[in-house]
């Protein structure tokens, strides 16, 4: 099992969110029109490290804000 994220504010996406252009064609792209964060991450992760999932085998959770649907 893993975790796909999307896009989150981070130091490694800083240039791209400091440019007007460029970040607002990425959350034009994200149905929840805005970067992820840490927070979005957590359940994810507790969920998959839990016996919540321990039926789950061989799944990528995709947390990205509805990106991969547009």
């Amino acid at each position: 099992n893993g975790i796909a994220p999307g896009y989150y504010a981070t130091d490694i996406t800083l240039a791209t969110r400091s440019n007007p252009e460029t970040n607002q064609r990425v959350l034009d792209h994200i149905p929840a029109n805005r970067w992820g964060d840490t927070q979005d991450l957590m359940g994810a992760a507790v969920f998959l490290a839990s016996p919540a999932s321990n039926y789950v085998n061989g799944h990528l959770l995709v947390v990205d804000g509805g990106y991969l649907v547009r």
